[in-house]
């Protein structure tokens, strides 16, 4: 097999003294000097090792040289040298190439040396063996290294054209990339990939991207029905036959002269992916089975990693349709804190981790803010992460104080990590579960956050005149340990400021760089700007830590800008243990609603503010309060006293003269409940405005 391939010949020529005096466009192509740069420079500094250099001093010199070499001379003919492999340096590194050098004109004149990239002699089998030796491991080298469909697509048709053939398409079926409509006429691909040593790969009958509806009567239908590499002939009958059939791609077979393809079907794990393409066109001979076992082996090698790239994207993608499923799409209606929010999933090799946040409307027109980071990545981070929510949620709704809400957490997390592993030598920094969390509750009426942590970072804190401050909460630790205490820290807060609440990964790109300060740094500097508009904030904090990188963790971030309820929103009693406190109650709150302008909820009002004032006289203990509070669209009337004891529902029989006030207020109003404090407990009712 001659390694010639016409019209491919990279040519140099050589004056006397070595120097470049002509660069093909082959040349500048496979070396990637442009013309230029190379012109007048010595050609002893583009090639590497002594022996070429050899080579090229006894033709420029006109000596005879013998060594590693061949050289033949004549009196009236010019002399050869012929090289089977001689490494280049080029633009991208050292890369091999068969070469031959020989005198342009006669001995006694005195004309330039020509350097060019292929010889005319038949390469014998070590050659091959060795071409295709490097090849595969070129192709081991270069192919799969990202977990990307295409590009790993890609790397194929690149390395599949460099010295081996003048053409690769690669095509993947539609059920690669999930279910499309289906065709009757055929099976449908989609080119994912092509290169060719003509730019632009004009012979391409198939935009890159297009879909392709491919005849069952086809050889690439035959290949992946039967499983096994072809190597095919233009010129066979029965490919003339299918191409009449096919007139784009018979016109690229005839205007470009392609007479010798490899089909190779891509599989991996027993799935079929689709079918790699190789042509020659350029070449002269034809592809034979050395050929296709070569191009058999670049193909598995490359489906095993395009197999690899299908199942992590598909991993990822549920992973991340997971837990976006389970991330607030929007927060809920309250009047107490202004909220944005942004989360980015990491693009990684390891998939979307666990982190995750939530804004939970509580009673009394209080707001709780959760942030938190599940240990892991994957489906099994997000649903973990989604139980832990789930869980917040449920305890936030019983109006647990942040440090016992994070108690109860960690010993869910615990209880799961003993369910799912029993070995009771499994700790959280190798369970299946750990967790870290940040619990905070603001109250607008008395203006104050309360907050407790498990193994978070703590939050950021900014003054309305845009102070920052990093509060310094008490360290709890993470979840999944068990048996640790929790405490929680009461912070005032003027109306205005804002509270920063974030994962780790927003400052882990500056802890890559060796300073973890920078990035507190650049979040305090970013927060510290004015700005109208949360969003806008979080898009400065999120340029200022992170830059134009991707991160290398997911990043939640969740900014909340307080208000305030004034007086004139909030009107508090205190009553006595007397049954006549009831007519009195009812008096106050419906004088107060006429003030507020809302006499239309007032009979609503005086039932409830009697139900549930005539229980804590009834049952409760001194001291006893009543609360109207008026937020936004919201009446919120409330009870407390000093007794812990619950009331419930339940169902009065026909005789039965009492049992029926909390009956009755659920039906009236849009929710209620009850919450316990550190000096007895609160039932609250509200009504919808």
């Amino acid at each position: 097999m001659a390694t010639r391939v016409p019209g491919r010949a990279a040519t140099a020529t050589v004056d006397g003294d070595g120097s470049i005096t002509g660069w093909s466009a082959a040349a500048e192509r496979m070396s990637g000097f442009s013309a230029d740069r190379v012109l007048g420079r010595s050609a002893f500094d583009l090639l590497a090792g002594d022996a070429p250099i050899a080579v090229l001093r006894a033709v420029v010199r006109r000596q005879p040289f013998t060594g590693m070499v061949r050289l033949t001379r004549a009196e009236r003919d010019p002399v050869a040298v012929e090289l089977a492999i001689v490494p280049v340096l080029t633009a991208s590194g050292e890369q091999s190439w068969v070469v031959s050098a020989q005198p342009l004109q006669p001995l006694g004149a005195d004309p330039p040396a020509a350097i060019t990239e292929v010889s005319e002699r038949k390469a014998g089998p070590e050659d091959l063996a060795r071409r295709r030796l490097a090849l595969l491991g070129e192709a081991g080298l270069r192919i799969g290294s990202t977990l990307e469909v295409q590009r790993t697509a890609q790397e194929l048709a690149d390395v599949g054209t460099e010295d081996f053939a003048d053409f690769v398409g690669v095509d993947l079926l539609e059920t690669v990339f999930g279910s499309g409509p289906p065709s009757s006429a055929g099976l449908v691909f989609y080119r994912v990939a092509q290169q060719s040593v003509l730019p632009g790969c004009p012979e391409s009958a198939v935009a890159m991207g297009a879909r392709d509806v491919i005849l069952t009567e086809s050889p690439m239908a035959q290949v992946l029905s039967a499983g096994r590499p072809v190597r095919t002939d233009m010129r066979d009958q029965k490919m003339q036959a299918w191409m009449q059939q096919e007139p784009r791609r018979l016109r690229s077979v005839e205007r470009f002269g392609i007479h010798s393809s490899l089909l190779v079907p891509m599989t991996a794990r027993g799935v079929t992916l689709g079918v790699a393409i190789f042509l020659r066109h350029r070449t002269q001979e034809a592809f034979d089975d050395d050929d296709l076992v070569l191009a058999t082996e670049l193909t598995a090698r490359a489906a095993l990693s395009v197999d690899n790239a299908r199942q992590y994207t598909q991993q990822r993608d549920t992973a991340l349709a997971l837990q976006r499923s389970l991330l607030p799409a929007r927060t809920p209606r309250q009047a107490a804190v202004e909220v944005a929010f942004h989360y980015l999933p990491v693009n990684s090799r390891d998939g979307v981790g666990g982190d995750w946040f939530d804004v939970i409307a509580l009673s009394g027109a209080r707001v709780a803010l959760v942030v938190g980071d599940v240990v892991g990545h994957g489906v099994p981070a997000s649903a973990a992460m989604g139980r832990l929510r789930m869980a917040v949620r449920t305890l936030a709704d019983i109006d647990m104080p942040p440090d016992e809400l994070l108690t109860h957490l960690d010993d869910l997390v615990l209880r799961i990590d003993l369910e799912e592993l029993p070995d009771s030598a499994t700790t959280w920094a190798g369970g299946s579960v750990g967790a870290t969390c940040l619990y905070a509750v603001y109250d607008p009426v008395g203006r104050t956050f309360t907050m407790a942590r498990a193994g978070h970072p703590g939050p950021v804190l900014v003054d309305p005149d845009g102070a920052v401050t990093f509060p310094e909460l008490p360290p709890g630790p993470p979840l999944g340990l068990g048996g640790l205490p929790f405490e929680s820290m009461e912070l005032a807060v003027p109306e205005g400021s804002v509270l920063a609440l974030y994962t780790d990964g927003l400052l882990r790109a500056s802890e890559l760089h060796g300073d973890p300060a920078l990035g507190l740094d650049g979040l305090a500097s970013a927060l510290a700007e004015p700005t109208g508009s949360l969003e806008a904030l979080c898009n400065r904090v999120l340029d200022a830590t992170l830059g134009s990188a991707a991160p290398s963790d997911d990043v939640a971030l969740l900014l909340a800008r307080t208000r305030a309820l004034h007086e004139q929103d909030v009107a508090g009693w205190e009553l006595r243990r007397d049954p006549a406190e009831v007519a009195r109650a009812r008096k106050l709150a419906t004088m107060t609603l006429t003030d507020w302008g809302l006499e239309e909820a007032a009979f609503v009002t005086e039932l409830v503010v009697s139900e549930l004032v005539t229980n804590a006289v009834r049952y409760g203990l001194p001291p006893i309060g009543l609360r109207l509070i008026r937020d936004g669209g919201t009446l919120i009337c409330e009870v407390s006293d000093a007794s812990s004891t619950a009331p419930h529902l339940r169902r009065a029989r026909t005789y039965d003269e009492g049992g029926r006030g909390l009956l009755l207020v659920a039906q009236l109003c849009r929710n209620w409940g009850t919450r316990h404090t550190p000096r007895g407990k609160t039932i609250w009712a509200e009504q919808q405005l």
